[in-house]
C-alpha cells in the first residue's frame, strides 16, 4: 500500500511480490527459513521442520494442515490484491501525466 503514496517503491516490490507468490505456487519454502534453523542451532534452540509461514504465521490466521489448494489461493490472493494496488497507481500516474501535458 505504500507504493500508492511513494510510487518508486514498486521498483522493490514487485519482485518481492513475484517471489511470494512463486513461493506459494511452487510450494517451496521461504530461504530464510535454514537460515533462521541454523542461528536457532547456534543460540541451543530446537530446529523446526516446516517453513516459517508454517511454523509461525498458520497456527494463528490458517487451518491446522495448509494443502496446494490453500497455497494456490493464497498465492492467487498475493497476485490480485497486488494487481488491484498497481492498477490504481497506474492510474494516478496516468492522470497526473496528462495533467502534465495540459500545462505545456
Amino acid at each position: 500500500m505504500l507504493v500508492l503514496r511513494w510510487k518508486r517503491l514498486a521498483w522493490a516490490h514487485i519482485p518481492a511480490a513475484l517471489w511470494a507468490a512463486a513461493v506459494e505456487f511452487g510450494g517451496w519454502i521461504c530461504p530464510l527459513t535454514p537460515l533462521e534453523n541454523w542461528f536457532r542451532a547456534r543460540a541451543g534452540l530446537p530446529r523446526y521442520r516446516s517453513g516459517f509461514v508454517e511454523h509461525y504465521v498458520l497456527p494463528v490466521l490458517y487451518p491446522p494442515a495448509l494443502t496446494r489448494e490453500v497455497q494456490w489461493v493464497l498465492g492467487l490472493g498475493v497476485l490480485i490484491v497486488n494487481l488491484g494496488i498497481y492498477l490504481v497507481v497506474m492510474r494516478q500516474w496516468r492522470a497526473g501525466r496528462r495533467r502534465g501535458a495540459g500545462e505545456s
